[in-house]
């Protein structure tokens, strides 16, 4: 099974936006080098995989796929950084003091969370109301759950360990005192592998997705959110159905069959 190694958005719609045609474009300076950001981490990643790739394929000789796989999530933490950093910057979306209120939250998790409900807040215009079927409506406020469901479960692993493995914490993650090991994230990191940390990257791509469209473009969000819902939820179903054994063993296969080839025997 191949996977591929970007977000599910075409790139342009991911760097400038497909709202409202009729809003004249003039992106910050901050926000284009959030975009080049973008750009070289999603080089970065492409390669990372294929790399990774290249090893499962050959059943891991230099024993590197761990410390391949570790890189890549580390990729994907700093992607998802700084595609929320991208998403605050957007020209027609948060003002300075909604940003100013994200980023003020302690934890990338906690940054990630705001954002989704500032979103909702500005397409629906509430303030200070709290967020439920009566201030959304019951779609809305189903779509809202199932964001931060999502951000709890699925990406937590994802947007909280790239400080651990920023400071080479690849095997044991410690706590923030640097005295014991934290036993969770330990057991999570170990438990990540190549396709199920492509399948989350897939997830990030789709909740800034459909976040921007939320604060970007209320139109666009009204016509592809349920595109948006329903790709993440089949990446979602994909993280629990699909076995990594038979993804590994598709790899060396095609490996194997392409030497072969190679060497003019086709299979």
């Amino acid at each position: 099974m191949r996977f591929e190694s970007s977000p599910p958005k075409n790139i342009l719609r991911v760097f400038f936006g497909g709202g409202n045609s009729k809003m004249s474009r003039n992106p910050s300076k901050i926000y284009m080098h959030h975009v080049a950001n973008l750009r070289e981490l999603e080089l970065a990643i492409t390669h990372a995989g294929r790399l990774a790739r290249a090893e499962i394929a050959s059943q891991d000789p230099q024993k590197s796929l761990r410390s391949l796989t570790r890189l890549y999530a580390f990729l994907i933490g700093a992607w998802a950084e700084t595609r929320l950093k991208k998403l605050l910057h957007e020209e027609f979306g948060f003002d300075d003091t909604e940003r100013a209120r994200i980023e003020s939250k302690s934890s990338q998790l906690e940054q990630w969370q705001e954002t989704v409900d500032l979103a909702f807040r500005k397409h629906h215009h509430v303030t200070k109301a709290p967020l439920d079927e009566r201030t959304l409506g019951v779609a809305h406020a189903a779509r809202r759950s199932a964001l931060l469901d999502v951000l709890s479960n699925e990406l937590r692993i994802i947007i909280e360990i790239r400080n651990k493995l920023a400071h080479g914490q690849w095997v044991y993650p410690f706590n923030n005192d640097g005295t014991s090991v934290e036993q969770e994230k330990y057991r999570l990191i170990k438990k990540e592998n190549l396709q199920s940390l492509q399948f989350k990257y897939s997830l990030v791509g789709h909740l800034a997705d459909a976040i921007h469209d939320l604060v970007v473009s209320p139109q666009t969000f009204e016509r592809d959110f349920e595109s948006h819902f329903r790709s993440l939820f089949q990446v979602r179903t994909n993280l629990t159905t699909k076995n990594y054994a038979k993804y590994t063993a598709s790899l060396v296969k095609r490996r194997a069959n392409a030497r072969l080839a190679k060497k003019g025997n086709p299979v």
